[in-house]
Order: C-alpha cells, then structure tokens, then sequence
C-alpha cells in the first residue's frame, strides 16, 4: 500500500544501458525504488523491459551504467545478493516432472533454507495449490503453473520480487488470483517490480514506468500521470465506428484511437475540435449515441507519449 512506502531506497539505476551486438536494448535509463513499493514497468515486446530485470537481479552485465541493490553494487551471478531477490522469468522455468511439493523443496534447499516447512504449508494455502501438492508440475494448468513459479520464488522469503509479465497468457481467473495474492504480499510489506503488457495492471501500482525502445517515456504514480499529463480525451460512441474513424482521418490530421464502439480524440485543453468533428459526422449521417470528454487512460497517455517521440 502507498501508505507502507518507506523513503529508503532498495534499488537505483543509473545511465544503465545494454547492447546485444548492434542492437542497443536499453538506452540509457535511470530510476530508483524504494522499501515497500509496487513499480511496474510497461510496455510493448521489444522496450527493453526484461533486459532491464535479468540486469538489476544480476543475470546481465550492464553495457553501462550502475545498478546498486540493497545499498551495495549488483555483480553478475554474486549469490549473496540473488539469495534475497525473489525473481518470476516470463517462461515456466520449473522442473515439469517434479511434483509441486518437490519444486518447493528444490527451490527452498539451492537458497539454502533450511526451516521452510511452515512456510511452504503457507505458500501453498495462499496459491491454492495445498490439494495439489503430488501433482507433477508439467500437469498444472497455465494459471497454476504461474502461482507455483511465484510460490517457489517466495520460498526463500526474498526482500524483493521481481516478477517479469507474470500474468501473460493466464486466464482471468488464475489472473485474478494472482493479483489478490500480490495484494496481500504488497500489505505485508513486500518490495515488488514487475513488467507487464496490461496497462490495466499498471494501474495498481505505486509508481510507474512507461518503457519504449530501450527508454523511459514516462515515469510517476498513475493517478498523478493522468492529472499532469496535460491534454484531454474526447470520447464519441457510435454504431458504425469504422466509417467515424474514415471519416475523421480524412478531415483531420490526427487519427482517433478505437476502442470498441468508442473512438477518443486526444485534444488539448480548450480546444475546438471535438464540436467540430460532432458536426462533421452528423452532417454526413453518423449517428452519434453519446460523447464527452473522460479521464485519460495510461494507454491514451502511452500513445500519445510515443507520438510525441516519434515527432521529436
């Protein structure tokens, strides 16, 4: 909760940047996060998210910059540090012919924990996976296979999970179990990073990050990035969405977003736009259901946040 944030910082990168050949995967990005915190990180496949995780839990060697994780430098593979990360790869990385109770228990020994018992009975109430405990990993469903993957990065208590798209591809019910057991990690007091393609997560979190080819757009808690981002959206309803949308396009040198039956114009304030495009549409025969203007949403301010880049 917002409210369990500490002032002290757990996590700071600075000018961090990561090359694989010619291809420069992150671009120089810096950020810090602090005790207790929920920070996600956004964005399309390819913004140079994971890149960013597998460096701050030790896994790559930055091209540049510095990573400083509990107070002391991050060096690849130092296990002293990775015994107290937490860390959910984007694939199941499990032992599929291991039951549930095993992959604990492997997990638990290789970081060196040694009284988990009480713990992993825990663990296994809080995933709903205690009545599957013999079942061999590989015959879990995709949902469940991802709340063991997260109780097998907990077994070791880490002081900070970082957690990479952990819901993609689960169900939404599995998706919603998995949220209500972050909550609950998150009022404890647990310290969570996490990438995700769901802006609707996003939301959720403390502060966060809108991550575009290698470099952050963006970065602040989402109701402040709704209230500062400057510009409004106009919203219009109507049954025949597609010719709305043509029409406009043709009239106008922007392109509405859609959304459904929704189309949202990005105007800034005062603007005499959305009147105009009223008229347009309902001298040319366009019903309109409803209009008006609403609050943005973190996928209307990533959008126009990566038109703004590409302009510039």
């Amino acid at each position: 909760m917002q409210d369990s944030i500490s002032n002290k910082v757990i996590l700071s990168v600075s000018g961090l940047r990561k090359n694989f050949g010619t291809t420069e995967a992150v671009r120089g990005i810096s950020f810090t996060i602090s005790y207790g915190e929920m920070f996600g990180m956004v964005g399309p496949d390819g913004a140079g998210k994971t890149t960013t995780l597998k460096a701050v839990c030790g896994l790559l060697t930055p091209s540049e910059g510095q990573i400083n994780l509990f107070g002391g430098k991050v060096i690849r593979s130092g296990k002293s540090t990775q015994r107290r990360i937490g860390y959910l790869s984007q694939r199941f990385s499990l032992y599929g012919d291991l039951s549930v109770d095993e992959n604990l228990d492997f997990f638990a020994r290789i970081h060196g924990r040694k009284d988990y018992k009480k713990d992993r009975t825990s663990l296994l109430e809080m995933t709903r996976l205690a009545d599957f405990t013999t079942r061999p990993a590989e015959k879990l469903s995709g949902g469940m296979k991802q709340k063991l993957a997260l109780a097998c990065s907990l077994i070791h208590k880490p002081e900070i999970l970082i957690l990479d798209e952990p819901t993609t591809g689960v169900d939404p019910v599995s998706r919603r179990d998995f949220w209500m057991i972050l909550s609950q990690l998150r009022q404890e007091g647990l310290t969570i990073i996490m990438s995700t393609p769901y802006l609707d997560e996003a939301e959720r979190c403390d502060r966060v990050a809108l991550f575009n080819k290698g470099t952050i757009l963006k970065l602040d808690n989402p109701v402040r990035m709704k209230e500062t981002c400057g510009f409004r959206v106009f919203e219009i309803s109507t049954p025949v969405i597609r010719e709305a949308d043509d029409l406009i396009r043709s009239k106008f040198p922007f392109a509405p977003q859609l959304y459904g039956d929704r189309l949202h114009i990005i105007v800034e304030p005062g603007s005499k736009i959305p009147e105009q495009i009223l008229h347009l549409l309902t001298e040319n025969g366009i019903i309109v259901l409803s209009s008006g203007y609403i609050t943005p949403s973190l996928e209307n301010i990533f959008i126009k946040s990566t038109e703004s880049e590409h302009a510039g």
